[in-house]
């Protein structure tokens, strides 16, 4: 088994007037959860071997944050995320077949959507991922990352 990790961002500070939303900076309470959801990673084995990461100032502290608690990982920053649909997210993923744990970091709906369709098939049956949450998917070694062939490893939230 192969595993996908996917992180949302923790909680961001509101855009300041003329602010781009991909210049949001964490809140304190959002890199305090950054934190907590690094030292789960790695409390439950779960440290990734690459870190894929939406452009957005908020992913990048969140994944800073996380890899301060697990340590370095091969990382990389990749537009694509930045609203995401999962259709795309599963392009992405199923690109990086190669790697045994990959930790995705981005944002909503589109992480909630891809944990449904991957774990049930359908992505309307989602529950919602919280700021800071995780879902850890297996996936079979060789299988192609589609529709309701992960199971739920793990779910967490701050």
């Amino acid at each position: 088994m192969r595993q996908l990790i996917l992180l949302r961002h923790a909680h961001a500070e509101p855009a300041a007037t003329g602010q781009a939303d991909l210049d949001r900076p964490l809140s304190p309470e959002g890199l305090a959860e950054a934190e907590s959801a690094g030292r789960w990673l790695k409390e439950h084995g779960f440290v990734p071997d690459r870190a894929l990461c939406s452009p957005s100032r908020r992913t990048r502290e969140t994944l800073e944050a996380v890899l301060s608690a697990v340590g370095y990982v091969d990382q990389r920053l990749e537009p694509s995320i930045y609203d995401a649909t999962p259709g795309t997210l599963i392009e992405l993923a199923d690109g990086h077949k190669d790697v045994e744990r990959l930790l995705l970091v981005g944002h909503n709906p589109g992480f909630e959507q891809l944990a449904a369709l991957m774990h049930s098939g359908q992505s309307g049956d989602y529950r919602g991922m919280p700021p800071g949450g995780i879902a850890v998917l297996s996936v079979p070694k060789d299988a192609a990352i589609e529709p309701g062939v992960a199971r739920l490893a793990a779910f967490w939230w701050p």
